[in-house]
Order: structure tokens, then C-alpha cells, then sequence
């Protein structure tokens, strides 16, 4: 039964001779050192489905090295070389592709709250050209922030660390809203350059916060390894929103697993070619989450990592 269903896969999708690859556009606003494993995730789930890169559809993968103002150059490439689709990481990227084409399918990845964003009309029902696998934001930022609060118990004072994207201003509703409820006490520092971000840090040391929490993407390598050295240097516990930085240094992040959210974006993509439209897909929510813990940084700071953090934890880092 499983041969005849591979079978089955392969006469449903051939690679007939002379007839184009089908092209999938895949935008992602970081590095592709960084996030290799994602594009791999998302073309070995489409090669499960029958779908082969380079044989009956072709990934033109672009990658805006952490700069959002070229994103507008590359989504216009890339319709340009005709794709069937394009998948979009994250919110700059999805509002870009959104804003160049009402008509080419878009496999959203990532996406704060799309419905408040205006990127779907509705979760059940999109509607436009749009779906895909948008983050529960506000749970997420609760978590992080519920996280800093065991970690330090008496903690008041939280430093934010945002850039100005597209779609921050829900993402800063989202994270007040929270802390309110948490009796946390906010200062919102937005740096987009390193120079900023050392003025933050010396800012918030002068505003006495107690934890910072880095609410932004990411980021390039320079940049991430400046924001841990900045805490690290502060003495102050982080928490972060991507595995890349307890990996790189950082004391603690709480996400959504972008490889899952990947391989189930490969499944969209499956659906729109073999004719679905994106208004009828309804949108999905993450469903697996990773929590990862460095414990050398931990030990470094004098910190004691809570065992109900521990016992939680789904990676330590020694």
C-alpha cells in the first residue's frame, strides 16, 4: 500500500519533459546562513508530497540579510520571474507581498495576528490571496514575560527592545497588554542600529530595569551578538523569541518551532498547486513550542534557573 501510494504521488505530479518547473518564491527578511534548516524543512516536506526542487517545481529562494527595505526589490524579482506562489517569513515580508500583488498566492509564515494586520479578513475564511501559519502572539508574549517574572520574582521594571518593522505597533499592544495584567512596569526602546542599541542599554541601566526582553526578530549575526554581549555586560536576564540566541549565548528564548511551522507551510503550497485558493484555506496556529535555556550564561550571571523552568525546558545548553 505505501508503494502504490508513492506511486500514486509521482503520477500525480510529473516531471514531464518540456513542460516548466513550477516556481515557488521563498522571502525570508534574514540570512540564509542563519536559516538554512527552514528552506530545508520546507522543500523536504514538499519532496514528501510529491513535489521535487528542481525537477516539477523550482524554489527561487531570496533572503533580505537583514535588511527590510530590500524586501520591496526582491518580492518585485520574484513576480517577475513568474511564480505560482510565494512564501513569505514573517510580518515585513507577508505586508510587502501583499501590498505588490492581489492575484499570486501567498503562504504567510509567521505572521503577528494577520486579521489585526489586515493581511486575511478572517482566520476560518481568508479571502483574499493570502494564508498560511500565523503566530499567537499575545499567548507568546505572555509566556516570555511570565518566564522573566519566575526567573526573578520581585521582578517590576522590563525593558523592551523592538524595531520599527511593519506591524510592531500590534506586537507593542500585545506586550503592554500583558505586562498590565502582570503588574510589570515598561520601557519600550526601539533600536534598528548597533549605535542605538548600545544608547538603549545605557538607558535602560539608568532607568533601573531588572529584565530585558528582546521582542525583535532574529537579526544578523553582528547584531545578535551584540545585543547577548550588551546583556551579558549589563548583568540582566534576557529572554528572546527565537532558539538562535540561547545558541549564540543568550540566557533564555521562548518560540514557535519554525522547522514545524515550515514543513506545514510546505502542505499550503501543496494545496494552492494542485488548485485550492488561499481565501478558503483557513489560517493554523503554531503547534509545537520550543524553551531554551543556556545554562553557562545562567551560571555566568549568578543566576539559578527555577527547576519548574528546568523541568520545562525543552533544550539546555551546558
Amino acid at each position: 500500500m505505501l508503494l502504490l501510494g508513492a506511486a500514486t504521488a509521482l503520477i500525480r505530479k510529473p516531471a514531464s519533459a518540456g513542460t516548466e518547473a513550477r516556481r515557488i518564491g521563498f522571502v525570508h527578511t534574514g540570512s540564509r546562513e542563519d536559516n538554512r534548516g527552514l528552506l530545508a524543512a520546507f522543500r523536504d516536506q514538499l519532496a514528501a508530497l510529491g513535489w521535487s526542487d528542481g525537477s516539477n517545481i523550482a524554489i527561487l529562494d531570496r533572503w533580505a540579510e537583514d535588511h527590510t527595505e530590500r524586501l520591496p526589490g526582491i518580492v518585485k524579482e520574484l513576480i517577475g520571474s513568474g511564480v505560482a506562489i510565494l512564501v513569505t517569513a514573517g510580518t515585513p515580508a507577508t505586508l510587502v507581498a501583499q501590498h505588490a500583488t492581489a492575484t499570486i498566492p501567498i503562504v504567510l509564515v509567521g505572521v503577528d495576528d494577520p486579521v489585526a494586520l489586515g493581511a486575511v479578513a478572517r482566520i476560518e475564511q481568508p479571502g483574499g490571496n493570502a494564508t498560511g501559519i500565523a503566530l499567537t502572539s499575545s499567548e507568546m508574549i505572555a509566556k516570555r514575560l511570565e518566564l522573566l517574572k519566575e526567573l526573578a520574582p520581585r521582578l517590576q521594571r522590563v525593558a523592551v527592545i523592538v524595531r520599527g518593522d511593519p506591524g510592531i505597533e500590534q506586537k507593542l499592544r500585545d506586550i503592554r497588554s500583558s505586562a498590565g495584567q502582570m503588574r510589570l512596569e515598561l520601557l519600550i526602546l526601539e533600536a534598528g542600529t548597533g549605535r542605538a542599541l548600545d544608547l538603549a542599554y545605557a538607558r535602560l541601566r539608568i532607568e533601573r530595569c531588572e529584565a530585558v526582553y528582546v521582542a525583535s526578530g532574529p537579526l544578523g549575526p553582528a547584531k545578535r551578538a551584540q545585543l547577548i554581549a550588551l546583556a551579558a555586560e549589563a548583568r540582566l536576564p534576557a529572554i528572546y523569541s527565537f532558539r538562535v540566541f540561547p545558541v549564540d549565548g543568550g540566557l533564555m528564548s521562548f518560540g514557535a518551532d519554525y522547522d514545524d511551522m515550515f514543513r506545514r507551510a510546505a502542505g499550503f503550497a501543496n494545496k494552492i498547486l494542485e488548485g485550492a485558493k488561499p481565501a478558503d484555506l483557513p489560517v493554523e496556529p503554531p503547534r509545537k513550542f520550543n524553551l531554551t535555556v543556556n545554562l553557562k550564561t545562567a551560571k555566568a550571571l549568578g543566576l539559578t534557573i527555577p527547576q519548574s523552568i528546568l523541568a520545562r525546558a525543552d533544550e539546555l545548553i551546558e
